[in-house]
């Protein structure tokens, strides 16, 4: 549909393919489909295959539908992802239908049809999928061919592209009926190799698996032929309206405007940001059509179900303005906004529609700059920025060769508020407790901080992991995002006495994430020696790193705290030095017992706006830290007459409760600290040194 599109390439393998059973076959072919998001977008479309099976029961061959399960993902499904119903028992539901109001009803048949005691829910296109008397269908939403389905007169479309090699069905939501109807259109037209659903995608079926997925290609590659040569020259949406800001200023924007929406629509559930800037969204939001096709809303409703019915578009001249300007209209936007979905809400509920869902917009479309989108996580926020350039994709396509149609406001409530999709939602498993939060900790790759990032991460939180070693960052972020999804975890580079480089840091949490709710100041180091022989620049590096650093990335949490207007929470990880003397070693308690009254001077300074702030002093945390793995280790123990590998021993057997600390333990204070269970608690020192008398707080 664009100058730069190219068609899909064929990606099947035979020698791969031939080692695969059916299923194998169809697990194959739907990760290829869904790696494409031209073909599908994330958790979009589904695939099945027919596979004669041995009956548990009697041992007799028999007919088995395998279709990708309720909420599975085409791209990464497993097998276990798919559901498998006897094909007998789906198709005596026909016999016991009503017509189109019992559609809900027939959901709760599904079940009585698993085989094999599988335990993935089948989902709502199950019927469509089982009633094609083909082997193998796929379902896809591919932007090509949404586009035709969303146009104004998309059957005619259909019929101009394909002739009779496709077919066209008008909308209907997706059900039992739905399926019904593709049985009809095949026994009346059993040469097609499939149809265009209006406003929703695409259906193909064929006999063997790799025909099906080449026919999908083909299908798709042909509609996408078709718009490049219909588009050629055309300029998109209307034309250019203005010009975007340079990458950097788009960045700059996007990091000031996110924290304060992230505040003013988050305060009954927290929300994750996402920035997406890419070329089809500047043409978009640049673009003389940006209002009248925004405002039309999206048509397929795997779209809307991410992305609202319709974006909001904020106010914005690229060539006058700036961030404050979006910042000053802010509330009044999003009011007018929320009060355009409660009209809709109001006007298109039934007497047994749920309640109504959070009003606030998910997208957020900026000219000049790009497009922001929030959600409850990260990965959700990007996920639905994803569906909304499928969606801008389809204006386009639709707009340029037709008149772009969104779905009708009633259609679209009667699916995002459909009894089922709630009860899909009511299944939810509960959020972890730290989810929806961000959390920005320093030193994050060394003991200390990687262990607290680990705990604060398996809560659910997000977390930008800053340090000033490069190697160990790197090292530390790779093992995250493997193991908890790139969503989640961030990396940036940072020396904390750079006030400079913690501002940009701040920056980069805020564009990534839209803002941060915890920080964990834990960046550090250690020195030992006699006053005497202390040189002026090991105090001077002390006080830098572990008090001017401590400052300076609290000021900065605090700046953003306040723009969110949400709260936020600090944790200082100081020492039991800066409670307790120590001999040889000034530089450091002093620098530390700083860190422990900043602390104190923070909370009271942040307790009106909801900020908390408390301290975690380890002590001998010898395990995992780069602070006990050069000179310390060496001058402590010369202090105390030790060898260095006595140096872990001595420690526990001088603590009152004869254990080692680790930093797992330090972490676990931490995550205490930044969870709602010390939701009252401000201004506060947790000892976590296994019992020191001198480092009592009282």
């Amino acid at each position: 549909m664009a100058d730069t599109i190219q068609l899909l390439d064929n990606r099947w393998n035979d020698q791969k393919a031939a080692g695969l059973d059916e299923p194998g076959k169809l697990l194959y072919r739907s990760n290829l489909l869904g790696s494409d998001k031209r073909i599908t977008n994330y958790g979009g479309g589904n695939t099945s295959a027919k596979v004669l099976e041995t009956d548990p029961l009697t041992g007799q061959p028999v007919e088995v539908l395998w279709v990708k399960g309720s909420g599975g993902d085409v791209g990464t499904i497993k097998l276990d992802g798919f559901a498998t119903l006897y094909m007998e028992k789906l198709n005596s539901l026909k016999s016991i239908y009503k017509g189109i109001y019992d559609e809900d009803r027939m959901v709760g048949f599904l079940p009585h049809c698993t085989f094999n005691l599988n335990g993935r829910a089948a989902s709502i296109d199950t019927p469509l999928h089982g009633f094609v008397p083909f082997r193998h269908v796929d379902h896809m939403h591919p932007d090509a061919i949404i586009a035709i389905a969303a146009s104004k007169n998309s059957r005619e479309l259909t019929r101009q592209i394909f002739g009779d090699e496709i077919g066209w069905l008008p909308w209907r939501r997706p059900g039992f009926q739905l399926g019904l109807d593709l049985g009809a259109y095949v026994a009346a037209n059993p040469n097609s190799k499939g149809v265009v659903l209006e406003s929703h995608g695409l259906f193909t079926w064929a006999d063997d698996a790799k025909d099906c997925y080449e026919l999908t290609l083909q299908i798709i590659n042909k509609a996408i032929s078709w718009f490049d040569q219909q588009t050629a020259g055309k300029p998109a949406f209307g034309g250019e309206a203005t010009n975007s800001r340079s990458a950097s200023e788009r960045r700059a924007i996007a990091a000031k405007l996110m924290p304060e929406i992230r505040g003013k629509i988050g305060i009954a559930e927290r929300k994750l940001g996402h920035f997406d800037d890419q070329p089809a969204v500047l043409e978009f939001v640049n673009s003389n059509d940006l209002r009248p096709l925004a405002a039309l809303g999206t048509s397929c409703p795997d779209h809307f179900l991410r992305t609202k019915i319709r974006p909001l578009v904020l106010d914005f001249d690229p060539e006058k303005s700036n961030a404050e300007t979006i910042i000053a209209a802010l509330d009044s936007a999003l009011e007018a906004y929320r009060t355009d979905y409660a009209r809709y809400y109001n006007d298109c509920k039934h007497d047994n529609s749920p309640a109504m869902r959070d009003p606030n917009p998910v997208i957020f479309l900026i000219p000049g700059v790009g497009m922001l989108s929030f959600a409850k996580d990260k990965a959700t926020a990007r996920i639905a920025a994803e569906f909304y350039v499928n969606a801008i994709n389809v204006m386009r396509g639709a707009s340029s060769v037709s008149e772009y149609q969104g779905l009708p406001e009633q259609e679209a409530f009667d699916i995002e508020y459909w009894l089922l999709e709630e009860a899909k939602l009511q299944r939810m498993p509960k959020p972890k407790s730290l989810a929806g939060r961000i959390a920005f900790v320093t030193g994050g790759a060394g003991g200390i901080g990687r262990a607290t990032a680990e705990r604060l991460l398996g809560e659910g939180a997000c977390v930008v992991l800053a340090d000033i070693d490069a190697e160990a960052l790197k090292s530390t972020y790779e093992s995250f995002s493997k193991r908890y999804t790139s969503d989640n975890v961030r990396s940036v580079q940072l020396n904390v006495t750079d006030e400079a480089g913690v501002i940009a840091s701040y920056a980069e949490a805020s564009v990534e994430f839209g803002g941060i709710d915890l920080l964990v100041s834990n960046a550090g180091i250690a020195s030992s020696a006699p006053i005497e022989t202390t040189e002026l620049s090991t105090w001077s590096r002390n006080i830098d790193i572990l008090a001017t650093g401590y400052f300076l990335v609290s000021r900065e949490a605090f700046r953003l705290f306040r723009r969110q207007g949400i709260g936020g929470n600090v944790v200082f990880v100081a020492s039991k030095n800066g409670l307790a003397a120590s001999p040889n070693a000034s530089a450091y308690c002093a620098a530390k017992a700083a860190e422990i009254h900043l602390a104190r001077c923070l909370a009271l300074e942040g307790a009106d706006a909801g900020i908390r702030v408390n301290t975690v002093n380890p002590d001998a945390v010898l395990r995992g830290s780069k602070i006990w793995n050069g000179e310390w280790r060496e001058q402590r123990a010369a202090s105390s007459n030790l060898q260095v590998d006595e140096l872990e021993e001595h420690y526990r057997k001088r603590s009152m409760l004869k254990l080692n600390v680790f930093p797992e333990d330090i972490a676990e204070a931490i995550y205490f600290l930044a969870s709602d269970a010390s939701a009252k608690s401000t201004g506060n020192i947790i000892n976590v040194d296994a019992g020191n008398a001198q480092s009592f707080t009282r």
